[in-house]
């Protein structure tokens, strides 16, 4: 898969090569060569790791990004802290004064084998003065204040590896993306400001006292030393209470992730697999013992491999253990008793009585044995070994839970399942193994987090969000890119850095001029992307090895039949912080809440999906393209999307578990992530507007047809608009069908006749009591109604609109829920207020509810009846939802959303991706109404044993 990396900024050597500047092609020493880092002005200024290189044997810990001092980086002494430039901006620079010491924006642990690096970047989304947001936000009382309090929230956090014998490489990333001076992106906060000499790095393991005078030198930084064991518990913490989906067992091939109750995490034993092996109970936060350990670890299994097989690196090993037969190096019990078992003591023939016992015997020298047979017996010998010294030290302490970690086990499918074996057998199932994602990264995060007030504290799980960009590291692929702006724009708009590799000065400067020369021309890394578009695939799946036993116990079988690598794809993503995110608070249970309908454990429905997913993208490029324009430059984009996203579906069809749990939900949001990665902002924004404005110029006819109906009439009238207005749904292959056969209004009609009761899920009647009550008997109004919105055009003006209106009609409170981001042609945040207030010039009911929801201020609204009257109405209000996907998470929603929540009585969820794909299980404390119309025959014949555009009215009275 490809590395195209949101935010990440080009390298452009002067040779011709457009690379990214992930430190793989440095080594320039003594060559002429000139390096440009190039930009736009008004790009995101993120930055992606990219590293790919190979990786060693050990250490086990993982870093993170710190925080540089400088006039345009916050520091962390908080005494005397300002905001510089607008105190409203949603991610504001914050100047502290009083910091004396420089903090720099990574964090380092340095092992004997690899080097693991975290650093950050601050997501400088482009604020926007919206002062009915302001209103809004007034009225629900949001204030911006807890944004304020640590600086690294806001931003993102990137992984990358080097090997130990490659520090000059990781020096170099390092320089390219000016880490250790806040980050390329300072200089687009405040350009004027110099770095001083003060500049700290964070760093643990061995290395950082080995290579200290050596990142003095080469980059003018001191590293603090940080305790390795500190660090290395801190990090685990932090992940195992803040990453949803961060623990997993792993068993015969089977990944499943844990959900780990925070509340019950201690003690636990960290075993920590580098270059050695460290065994730690840990009791709580900063509450730890190094209680074990053994020399026998990743370096012994790099080291002894590398003198046996020649391997130039240990991946290289790994993937040689995958075609491997250790039967012809190990000994056997059935090579000690004639191929039979010795069952007097359980023991099978294939078990493992000797590692390396057969070439005891054999006359043959090294040369004599495949490599690929000695690579998998190290593997068995030292992940045995290590399991069972861990199982007995967790024997040894009262201890059930065992987690594991390192870049020793670096995602390879078999090293987990033979230590997991190892595990299960000895305790007789009593313990369970479990293997973090983050891996590798433990000790670089806890050395982050030993910066003073770093902030990741206060973070909970719900304020993380995972993205896997083509440039995040360990999605597998070797081609890496800038983030997408206009790939052909002018040298004179695009921002030109020149970080300088052994030059002087004047001839940087003609490099730098050189270079603009040449962004003029078509050498772009999109270029490079399309031409290299055949390695754009995800790793292909190894055969399996040869089935023989491990000591003790059988050998574990792969239910897939291929136990796989993850070597070269260790799927970690960029972790997003983002403070301004909560959980939903009416879900009834958070806990048991699980949003996706649709189990995509089950491989059939995985396929199925995946062909869907597949079909569609043809179509949605094309609507990308024409969205752009259908430049040359949007043409190429197009196809790069393409090849990326169907290489995110290859590597997840291989392993749907590389990116952690997998639900419908989650392939809809990657989809939309991938589009936005290639600078897609808005596929649909042309075919919204036409279908916005079809829809606006009937909807005053249908007002005045509604108000001539009788209380109970109109209400069915207005359910049944929603579910016949849902129709309209790009996402969805039948209505995309449909929308080549007719107009959106002829398609509206056509739909409005087919609303006939009873629908598949009718629950109309109980509804309509609660609305309408019997008799004399009047039900009180709902105080406040949540209704998340749908698609453009006909859904919500003719379909949720009305229904809003109503409501508002009898005294409720509405918030309109819109996408924060778009997707397909849902209908975002942004857009609805303009909606709202045309529709608010043909009714007086929903313009004096918008003018108190604060919709209408800068709107001139000439009513249609020019009544001046200006009677109190309760409110219309529109906030964003937090998301940019067709489907919901509830548990991660925006404050905005989060603060409307608060005093709702009813939400209404509507179409497929809210209420059905997602959510339609969820339960509420209060009032809840799911509407949809089926528009996909194997969602129907699944979730409601129906049919294509059958219909769901589900209601659910509150908790």
């Amino acid at each position: 898969m490809a590395g195209l990396s949101e935010g990440q900024t080009p390298v452009l050597e002067i040779d011709g090569t457009l690379n990214s500047n992930d430190g793989n092609s440095r080594g320039n020493k003594g060559k002429d060569k000139a390096v440009v880092l190039v930009g736009e002005e008004n790009s995101n200024s993120n930055i992606d790791t990219q590293n790919q290189q190979g990786g060693s044997g050990g250490g086990s810990e993982r870093e993170m990004p710190s925080m540089h001092r400088s006039g345009s980086r916050p520091q962390l002494d908080l005494s005397k802290a300002a905001i510089q430039g607008n105190f409203e901006v949603k991610d504001p620079t914050i100047l502290l004064p009083n910091q004396s010491d420089d903090i720099s924006h990574l964090a380092l642990d340095i092992g004997g084998s690899l080097i693991k690096l975290v650093y950050f970047s601050r997501h400088e989304d482009q604020s926007i003065d919206d002062k009915r947001k302001k209103t809004i936000k007034e009225r629900l009382g949001i204030s911006n204040g807890n944004r304020r309090s640590y600086p690294i929230l806001g931003g993102r956090l990137h992984f990358v590896k080097f090997e130990t014998t490659k520090i000059s490489e990781c020096l170099d990333f390092i320089h390219s993306k000016q880490l250790h001076r806040g980050g390329v992106d300072s200089c687009h906060w405040n350009p004027g400001v110099q770095a001083n000499d003060n500049a700290v790095i964070k760093a643990t393991g061995g290395g950082a006292y080995k290579f200290a005078d050596l990142f003095k030198e080469r980059l003018g930084v001191s590293l603090d030393k940080e305790d390795e064991m500190d660090c290395l518990v801190a990090g685990a913490n932090f992940l195992l209470k803040a990453i949803r989906h961060e623990a997993f067992t792993h068993m015969e091939g089977q990944k499943e992730f844990v959900q780990i109750d925070t509340n019950d995490l201690f003690p636990y034993l960290l075993v920590n697999i580098g270059s050695g092996v460290s065994m730690i109970k840990v009791d709580g936060d900063g509450k730890f013992e190094r209680v074990s350990g053994t020399n026998v670890g990743g370096g012994t299994y790099w080291g002894l491999g590398r003198l046996l097989t020649k391997c130039k690196s240990f991946d290289e090993l790994l993937e040689l253990s995958q075609r491997g037969d250790n039967g012809t190096i190990d000994m056997l019990v059935g090579d000690i008793y004639g191929g039979m078992d010795y069952s007097k003591i359980g023991l099978s023939a294939s078990t493992i009585a000797s590692s390396f016992g057969k070439t005891i015997s054999d006359k043959k020298e090294l040369a004599d044995y495949r490599p690929e047979d000695i690579s998998l017996s190290l593997l068995r010998m030292i992940s045995y070994n290590i399991g069972q010294i861990s199982y007995l030290n967790a024997l040894r302490f009262g201890l059930k839970r065992i987690f594991f970690g390192g870049f020793f086990i670096r995602g390879h499918a078999y090293t987990m399942d033979t230590i997991s074996f190892a595990v299960q057998f000895w305790s007789k199932g009593e313990a369970q193994a479990m293997f973090l994602r983050h891996e590798g990264f433990l000790g670089a995060l806890g050395a982050f987090m030993s910066y003073e007030k770093h902030g990741l504290d206060d973070l909970m799980v719900h304020q993380l969000v995972e993205r896997f960009p083509m440039g995040a590291p360990y999605t597998g692929g070797r081609i890496h890119g800038p983030p997408l702006g206009d790939l052909n724009e002018k040298a004179s708009e695009a921002r030109v850095c020149l970080l300088l590799l052994e030059m002087p000065l004047p001839l940087s400067l003609w490099f730098g001029h050189l270079a603009c020369n040449l962004l003029k021309s078509e050498i772009s890394w999109m270029e490079k992307f399309v031409l290299k578009g055949t390695e754009i695939t995800a790793p292909v799946p190894m055969a399996p090895s040869g089935t023989t036993g491990l000591g003790g116990f059988e050998v574990p079988l792969s239910k897939g039949s291929t136990l796989r690598s993850d070597a070269s794809a260790l799927n970690v993503g960029v972790l997003h912080l983002v403070p301004t995110l909560e959980v939903f608070p009416l879900l009834a249970d958070p806990k048991m809440y699980e949003p996706n309908t649709i189990d995509l454990a089950d491989r059939s429905e995985l396929e199925y999906w995946f062909t869907v997913l597949s079909e569609h993208l043809p179509d949605l490029v094309d609507k990308a393209v024409a969205s752009e324009g259908g430049t040359d430059d949007a043409k190429r984009r197009g196809d790069a999307f393409a090849r990326a996203f169907s290489a995110h579906l290859a590597r997840l069809m291989e392993e749907p578990a590389a990116y952690g749990k997998l639900g419908l939900a989650n392939l809809l949001e990657l989809r939309e992530e991938c589009l936005r990665e290639f600078q897609f902002l808005d596929a649909y924004r042309s075919i919204k507007q036409r279908e916005n404005e079809a829809s606006l110029a009937v909807l005053p006819d249908l007002l005045v047809e509604l108000d001539s109906m009788s209380e109970e009439t109109r209400l069915l009238m207005l359910i049944e608009g929603v579910l016949a207005a849902n129709i309209f749904d790009w996402g969805s292959r039948a209505c995309v069908d449909l929308y080549h056969k007719g107009t959106i209004i002829e398609i509206y009609r056509m739909s409005r006749n087919k609303m006939q009761r009873p629908w598949r899920v009718d629950d109309f009647d109980a509804f309509k009591e609660r609305m309408l009550g019997s008799g004399d008997n009047k039900p009180r109004p709902h105080k406040r109604a949540l209704l998340f919105v749908d698609n453009s055009g006909a859904d919500v003006v003719l379909g949720m609109l009305p229904l809003a209106r109503e409501l508002l009609r009898r005294g409720t409170e509405v918030v309109l829920v819109a996408n924060s981001l778009p997707a397909l042609n849902d209908i975002t945040a942004m857009e609805l207020p303009d909606i709202v207030a045309e529709a608010a010039k043909h009714c007086d009911i929903l313009r004096r509810a918008a003018e108190a929801g604060g919709l209408l201020v800068d709107a001139m609204i000439n009513t249609l009846d020019g009544s001046k009257e200006n009677s109190p109405s309760v409110p219309l209000m529109v906030v964003e939802n937090g998301c940019g996907s067709p489907c919901i998470d509830l548990r991660q929603v925006s404050s905005e959303l989060a603060a409307a929540a608060k005093n709702a009585d009813l939400i209404i969820l509507e179409g497929m991706g809210r209420a059905l794909h997602t959510n339609f299980n969820a339960r509420f404390k209060c009032e809840a109404l799911k509407l949809a119309m089926v528009k996909n025959q194997r969602l129907a014949e699944k979730l409601i044993k129906g049919n294509i555009y059958d219909c769901v009215c589900r209601y659910e009275p509150a908790r």
